[in-house]
């Protein structure tokens, strides 16, 4: 990790978060990872990113949170670890794609307890995410939003505000259900 780089944790290191996550040191943050399945965090090991215990050691310290996480138990279970030790100031930025009732349940326990949480949905492929071809479609707050930019393109080729929260989700759905009904026009 650079000196003074800027500390982000990536929560979930499954295909896009492990690739995320090793994107994100390349490029020179900071990186704290978790994931429950030990062997992720050890194979990234070598790319720079710090194994933690827990998603809650490894967003200490720092100002932002990458969550790609594969259900809502495990969002319930990762805000369950920051909510029990609470950093106020502190940005999620949730880039999963999960309900938004999930979501939006998941941002309450979060805001009650001063910290903020983003809808970041991702467009693009595990393939995409290794060479940095996603788009982030994030909403919630604005002021949270450009506090994660600088992040968002050590990962991304683009990310958009969308306003609301809620937004982004909705944006993502929409691009499924185009690539769905643009594969059934194909075949």
């Amino acid at each position: 990790m650079a000196e003074g780089a800027t500390p982000v944790a990536v929560i979930g290191l499954g295909i896009m978060g492990g690739a995320i996550a090793r994107n994100l040191a390349a490029a020179g943050f900071a990186v704290a990872g978790f994931d429950t399945d030990g062997k992720r965090m050890a194979a990234l090991a070598g790319a720079g990113v710090a194994a933690c215990g827990s998603a809650a050691e490894a967003a200490r310290g720092g100002a932002l949170v990458l969550t790609s996480l594969p259900s809502v138990a495990a969002l319930d279970l990762t805000v369950a670890g920051l909510v029990a030790e609470p950093q106020p100031g502190l940005v999620l930025a949730e880039l999963s794609t999960l309900p938004i009732e999930a979501k939006e349940a998941a941002y309450a326990r979060l805001r009650a307890r001063q910290m903020t949480m983003l809808d970041c949905p991702l467009s693009g492929t595990g393939a995409q995410a290794a060479t940095r071809d996603l788009a982030v479609y994030a909403s919630g707050d604005e002021a949270a939003y450009e506090r994660c930019r600088e992040v968002f393109a050590g990962f991304a080729r683009v990310s958009h505000f969308l306003g609301a929260f809620g937004n982004g989700s909705r944006m993502k759905f929409v691009a499924n259900l185009l690539v769905a009904i643009h594969n059934v026009a194909t075949a």
